[in-house]
């Protein structure tokens, strides 16, 4: 019963917004005709910062989408995927998405890497009607959200932060400093990581917020290695990170790192080096290894890529599956607002399922599901957040070893 009440205000709540959108964006809010593709636009970082990521992001969109339309389409619909470049900045993404929206009225955005790119088009999306779904971490994603259309599949840096200390604090360093790129991903990190280490007693011995771009960091270095700490949690990008580490290592001053794992991974030792990259403590959230979704997503995931799918990759496979099967609950007919008001109830309090083909037939059969993708269980919380579990890694004569996984909910 409480279900049904949860899910009844979801759809008053979304419908009310939907009236704002209607007279600009119709095709958002009518209702479709059973025939009618439903399109979705992939916004990812191909080029940029977010290279690294953006094309495995894409492909494996492309092979949940392949899936849904293998067997039938959802609800009877085909998926029509359009594609955009955000080359992992603001203005760019802005432009992408009005093409998206605008041209090829897409009712769902995915793939949305970078928290920089989420904000800058989450005021369009909103207005629009249109569901968006990321993996970007700055806690403005959830108090920005106001219309309960963004999905973050990734953990917040609110808890990011939070991991770091406790991860400092569980191997027992004493005197940590933190450094961060100055955008909102980083300085939530920063900051939630000084909160959460204060809150327990500590105290952090420096913080600085560095500005992007620059070809030496020594002097923001300096800063933090004169207080002498015993580990430095660094937030930053791979570009940045390459010449803190390596001006951090001229220097000969002994200290660790705890850094994400985006960063921290085999891509940097390939820069650095082993021995300036050795014992560089990197914690990501992990994919659901576990989980049949993944095994299933891996294989074919490995057959185009001819790798091992990262976490945004099965993030962002787990967003298409999520849409398709809130489609199938709320019916060929559904609009976008009725679609995005099924996406926490297929995701949760049902019976499990592993597959959009595995969910539908639960759904015709007048059941309930709840999806455990390839990239966590997908508890969403009141602001369309989830956190994945967390790996702790050590960066070990030049490769990863995991060390230990964090639940996402102890995190």
């Amino acid at each position: 019963m409480k279900h049904s009440i949860n899910r009844s205000r979801r759809q008053f709540v979304s419908s009310s917004v939907a009236l704002g959108a209607a007279s600009v964006f119709p095709w958002a809010v009518r209702a479709q005709s059973p025939g009618e593709p439903f399109r979705i636009g992939a916004l990812n970082s191909i080029t940029g910062v977010g290279g690294p990521y953006g094309g495995a992001m894409l492909q494996a969109i492309r092979i949940a989408v392949d899936e849904v339309n293998a067997a039938g389409g959802a609800a009877g619909r085909q998926l029509a995927l359009y594609a955009e470049d955000d080359q992992t900045k603001p203005d760019a993404a802005v432009l992408a998405v009005k093409k998206l929206i605008d041209i090829n009225r897409v009712q769902a955005v995915v793939g949305v890497w970078p928290s920089a790119v989420g904000l800058a088009i989450m005021p369009i999306t909103n207005n629009a009607g249109v569901i968006m779904m990321n993996t970007c971490g700055a806690p403005e994603m959830q108090t920005e959200n106001k219309r309960g259309l963004a999905w973050m599949f990734q953990a917040s840096n609110a808890v990011f932060g939070k991991a770091f200390a406790e991860i400092a604090r569980q191997r027992g360093f004493q005197r940590p400093a933190v450094m961060a790129f100055n955008n909102s991903t980083f300085v939530g990190l920063a900051n939630y990581f000084r909160q959460t280490w204060e809150a327990g007693g500590g105290k952090v011995s420096e913080l600085v917020i560095y500005e992007p771009n620059q070809t030496t960091y020594r002097t923001e270095l300096n800063r933090v290695l004169a207080t002498k700490p015993d580990v430095i949690a660094l937030g930053s990008y791979r570009p940045d990170a390459t010449i803190l580490l390596r001006e951090w290592f001229q220097s000969g001053q002994d200290c660790k790192f705890i850094m994400p794992g985006w960063t921290a991974n085999e891509d940097l030792v390939k820069a650095l080096g082993k021995e300036a990259t050795e014992g560089i403590i990197s914690v990501s959230n992990v994919a659901a290894h576990d989980h049949e979704a993944y095994k299933s997503f891996a294989a074919r995931f490995r057959d185009k890529m001819k790798r091992d799918p990262d976490v945004f990759a099965a993030q962002s496979y787990d967003m298409v599956i999520t849409l398709a099967l809130a489609l199938e609950a709320a019916g060929a007919q559904a609009t976008t607002m009725d679609i995005n008001a099924h996406i926490k109830p297929v995701t949760s309090g049902g019976q499990k399922v592993s597959s959009f083909q595995q969910g539908r037939e639960v759904l015709k059969s007048g059941g309930d599901v709840d999806y455990e993708g390839a990239s966590s269980s997908l508890n969403f919380g009141q602001h369309g957040e989830t956190v994945p579990d967390f790996g702790v890694f050590e960066i070990t004569d030049g490769k990863l070893v995991l060390k230990e996984t964090v639940p996402g909910s102890l995190a």
